[in-house]
């Protein structure tokens, strides 16, 4: 007879937390997690490789995720900023797709009204917001501004009495072609300074055509957005939303959820490579036999284990209130630099099977490229840490 089956759910570390940071949450923390954990288990996972290969987000979704409320947890629900990275870090661990479009409702979008709309905004545009009837998104990267955004802001704010006229173009700018509202960033004329404005997508002169052919993250619905002549009224120009000073406030803090995405998004591939590793059988043994294959996986399992480390740390400065730009910075460029090394060594193990998407890993494979570009490039994130450390600006 041969030897039973391993059952690869049930080995020590299956959860891939080998240092036992959850342990770290308060109990409510965990069962929360643990409660997300399994719908996400349910609703997410099965279906996430059909919906990135359709290429379309699955709007019946939106209000299973309502009825979830995880939004706003740190801010609304008086949660930890640890708790929020490790909850950040699932959703990506399920499908990356579905957890950027959390980034940039609940993070991004939402983000720019918590820290930058008046107490009267709050109160007026939040409750629907938390309860997902309003989709927003975060106009903020221009057709030939990326990195440089900050200083070259092309999009344009042009006070009109009681009004402001908008006028430019957005590119990138996940859940455009189907929110109800979108921050859009614009460089008031007047002052030269970049401000914030709460825009209606039904406005006239709006108009967001969907990104097509893209390699990661299908499932989002990343747009280009035209604005011509779009008319907002004063009260929805974000009262603390006045220089780029203002929006960095959001990217700081959404920079951290980035980096917890490549976290999750690690987590996605030892979970996935484990599993293959241990029931595919080659030469009439499991392929988790071979020293190759088990170095392949200890050394993503490393990976993870020390960027979920760093982003543990950072959240708690965060708590505390200490955690500084160049940190989140470090971070941003650490974990996702490890984590494009974890989605290859994943990949390589499933061999041919790991360029379809009928075994997980070519999808993960495939977005861990958009989480290393976003939210700050690797190589602009490297720079911003680098001025901490030397006092050298190496970049304009």
């Amino acid at each position: 007879m041969g030897k039973p089956a391993i059952d690869a759910n049930n080995l020590p570390y299956a959860d891939g937390d080998f240092y036992a940071f959850e342990s770290l949450l308060t109990g409510k923390e965990r069962d929360r997690l643990g409660e997300v954990r399994e719908w996400l288990a349910a609703e997410v996972r099965p279906h996430a490789a059909r919906w990135w290969n359709e290429g379309e987000f699955p709007q019946e979704l939106i209000p299973k995720m309502a009825e979830l409320d995880v939004m706003s947890p740190v801010r609304r629900q008086g949660f930890s900023n640890l708790y929020a990275g490790l909850l950040h870090a699932e959703f990506t661990r399920a499908d990356t797709s579905i957890a950027t479009f959390m980034g940039v409702h609940d993070g991004l979008f939402t983000g720019s009204i918590e820290t930058l709309g008046s107490p009267e905004q709050q109160e007026a545009w939040l409750p629907d917001i938390y309860a997902m009837k309003k989709i927003g998104a975060f106009g903020l990267t221009e057709p030939l501004g990326g990195s440089d955004v900050a200083g070259g802001t092309r999009t344009t704010a042009v006070r009109d009495g009681a009004t402001w006229i908008l006028n430019g173009a957005k590119r990138w700018i996940g859940n455009a072609t189907f929110s109800d509202w979108v921050v859009i960033y614009a460089r008031d004329l007047a002052d030269n300074q970049v401000k914030g404005f709460l825009v209606d997508t039904s406005l006239d002169g709006y108009t967001a055509t969907k990104i097509e052919n893209k390699i990661a993250l299908r499932t989002v619905q990343n747009a280009d957005i035209l604005l011509e002549n779009v008319v907002v009224d004063d009260d929805f120009h974000l009262k603390g939303a006045n220089s780029f000073k203002d929006t960095n406030k959001v990217l700081k803090i959404t920079r951290l959820s980035v980096a917890w995405q490549a976290v999750g998004q690690q987590l996605a591939a030892f979970d996935v490579a484990r599993r293959y590793a241990v029931e595919r059988q080659q030469f009439g043994r499991p392929l988790a036999s071979f020293q190759l294959i088990q170095q392949q996986l200890v050394q993503i399992l490393g990976n993870a284990v020390s960027s979920m480390g760093m982003m543990v740390r950072l959240a708690q400065l965060e708590d505390d209130g200490i955690a500084k730009d160049e940190q989140s910075a470090l971070a941003k460029a650490f974990t996702t630099a490890r984590m494009r090394e974890s989605v290859a060594l994943g990949r390589s193990i499933f061999g041919g099977n790991g360029i379809v998407t009928d075994y997980e890993m070519a999808k993960i494979f495939s977005d861990a490229e958009a989480i290393y570009s976003y939210e700050g490039t690797y190589e602009i994130n490297t720079l911003v840490t680098g001025r901490a450390i030397t006092g050298i600006a190496a970049f304009v």
